[in-house]
């Protein structure tokens, strides 16, 4: 695809995080203003790394990236002015009140005082948090924490959304809500980069859908395209098929028959239970992070008790 001016340029993206295993294989992607892209892959197929890498996070890759035609390398800074983040886990400064810690992230990018009072105030209520605006976060449940992180990566008005799993904890009319103000903001110009494991959800907001498996672009197109090639299946089955997952009905049945005292079944192949008895045995288990695992791999949630603050790009 060679678009004449596209906002996001990804040329032969490479990154490895032990010198040996690259985590992405050589992506080329670039992305036209105003899309609503859905990148989505398996777990470990190097999606995060991709976001981390567009939004500065992660300084050290071989290859080309370009956000406003600006090269990633040598002017993040300059990028993340412009560019708004939802992470899949993240903490706020939960000693913090809503009014405080969005007002505190509307300095940070100088918007003028009045400007971030009258925003802070009317997001805080078109997401029904008027009457927890000065209530600290720590009592906060998951969906109100994540109310708030979605205004803090829309506070400054960007010109590109990264999110990932962003209607993890809403309920179903904030999700209905979220949902069209995405629409809105594409419908304006602005560009989407959206995460997410909810195939119906990428199958009805995005325009664009990128598969990556294996740190490998494996499929780009719109739905329908994707539907065209593949025997006008969702969405779900699609991305089953191209990412070779199988046997998810099998191990569910195997599942529940060892739940109830059975045995498992001959004929299932002891590659399929891997990712289901790892989890039973160890379910806290996390990857070293000293031995090349990479951000898609690794469960960064924080120990308990520790205070870390928002994921600021």
């Amino acid at each position: 695809m060679n678009l004449p001016n596209p906002i996001i340029t990804l040329r032969d993206l490479k990154k490895s995080y032990d010198g040996v295993n690259n985590v992405l294989k050589g992506i080329n992607l670039e992305i036209a203003p105003g899309q609503i892209i859905g990148y989505i892959g398996p777990n470990g197929a190097g999606k995060s790394t991709t976001v981390k890498i567009m939004i500065g996070m992660i300084p050290e890759f071989s290859g080309e990236v370009r956000v406003f035609g600006l090269d990633i390398a040598t002017q993040a800074q300059d990028v993340k002015k412009r560019i708004g983040y939802v992470p899949e886990t993240a903490a706020l400064y939960e000693t913090l009140t809503p009014n405080e810690f969005l007002r505190f992230l509307g300095r940070i990018h100088e918007i003028p005082e009045p400007e971030i009072r009258k925003r802070v105030a009317g997001m805080l209520h078109l997401f029904g948090l008027k009457e927890n605006a000065d209530a600290r976060m720590t009592s906060f449940s998951k969906g109100m924490k994540q109310k708030v992180l979605i205004i803090a990566s829309l506070i400054h008005d960007p010109d590109i959304l990264f999110l990932d799993e962003p209607l993890s904890g809403l309920d179903a009319n904030m999700m209905v809500v979220v949902k069209e103000i995405l629409s809105r903001l594409a419908a304006k110009g602005k560009t989407i980069f959206y995460c997410s494991h909810v195939m119906d959800v990428v199958e009805r907001v995005c325009d664009r859908i990128v598969i990556i498996d294996k740190g490998v672009l494996i499929a780009d197109g719109t739905f329908d395209e994707l539907q065209g090639m593949n025997k006008g299946e969702s969405l779900e089955k699609i991305f089953t098929q191209l990412t070779g997952s199988s046997g998810q009905e099998r191990l569910a049945e195997e599942f529940i028959s060892v739940l109830e005292g059975g045995g498992i079944h001959d004929r299932l192949h002891p590659q399929d239970l891997r990712p289901v008895s790892s989890a039973l045995r160890d379910p806290e288990r996390r990857l070293p992070q000293n031995q090349g695992a990479s951000p898609d791999q690794i469960d960064d949630r924080q120990p308990e008790g520790k205070v870390r603050g928002p994921a600021q790009v």
